[in-house]
């Protein structure tokens, strides 16, 4: 009988170290917190929970996203936010983000923008109508108030991809004149237009798409990005520019590039801190 080398074991050995490696970092979910001031929203909404969902693109954690649900129960959110590329264009399935929908609109209520994915795939009508029967709130270019106090107002952008608007910066801007009194939180797909964000005078802004650079490298971050190409300035954390936060969610899911390194799929958990 031939006994195996020590160069065939070790070899061995590290292809399934890597192949633990790229499922952990695939699989594996990360929650990140970030507190946001929000005087304006008043001293009842202090603690306020907001977790974002961005970019889940087919992304299975577990039988119908069942460790990705159980994360966003134990955070005990006050809303969910869902900030587009919940399908992916490459798939025509759309049941893992209806089932997905369905089930987080009974932790709490959940708002969802559209992203560029769901505007390739096609379809993007009846998904809204299915989107909605699944108990979410979808925003196509309009706001809605969170309760009937009118502190918190959320503004949802249709994707460019779409073509709905020409001058979009001056729709933000007006949408957000119409009660600046308001805490005024923005959904929008892309993070590049942060300048637009804080033009409009928009308190806080989240947004995806950028999938955290897709290969992020320690102190320098993101190695490449849709629409802000290699070394992108925009891919996670928290940005401010004059009074406008813009929270950048680095996604769940994956597309044309099917695996992330050093940088885990990440649910955002942002509260608010009025006082």
């Amino acid at each position: 009988m031939k006994l195996i080398n020590k160069s065939t074991i070790k070899s061995a050995l590290l292809a399934f170290i890597t192949y633990i490696f790229l499922v952990y970092e695939n699989k594996s979910i990360t929650v990140s917190n970030y507190i946001v001031k929000a005087a304006k929203a008043g001293r009842k909404y202090n603690g306020f929970k907001i977790v974002q969902i961005s970019d889940l693109q087919n992304a299975s954690f577990g039988k119908r996203n069942k460790r990705l649900i159980k994360i966003i129960k134990n955070i005990k959110p006050d809303i969910i936010v869902i900030t587009g590329d919940i399908v992916d264009c490459h798939k025509t399935d759309v049941y893992c983000a209806l089932n997905f929908a369905h089930d987080i609109s009974g932790i709490c209520p959940s708002y969802y923008v559209c992203g560029n994915h769901e505007g390739v795939l096609g379809g993007y009508e009846k998904l809204c109508r299915d989107l909605k029967k699944a108990g979410l709130t979808v925003l196509n270019n309009e706001s809605v108030y969170f309760s009937s106090d009118k502190k918190i107002r959320i503004t949802g952008l249709t994707d460019p991809y779409f073509g709905y608007i020409a001058d979009m910066g001056g729709f933000l801007k007006n949408q957000i004149a119409k009660d600046t009194n308001a805490f005024n939180i923005v959904l929008s797909h892309r993070p590049q237009f942060i300048e637009m964000y804080s033009n409009s005078q928009s308190d806080i802004v989240f947004s995806g798409h950028a999938h955290g650079g897709q290969i992020r490298l320690p102190f320098i971050g993101g190695l490449l990005a849709p629409d802000q190409g290699i070394f992108p300035k925009y891919t996670s954390g928290v940005h401010k520019i004059g009074k406008t936060q813009l929270v950048i969610s680095r996604g769940l899911g994956n597309s044309v590039f099917p695996q992330r390194i050093f940088n885990r799929p990440e649910v955002v958990c942002v509260k608010l801190k009025t006082d």
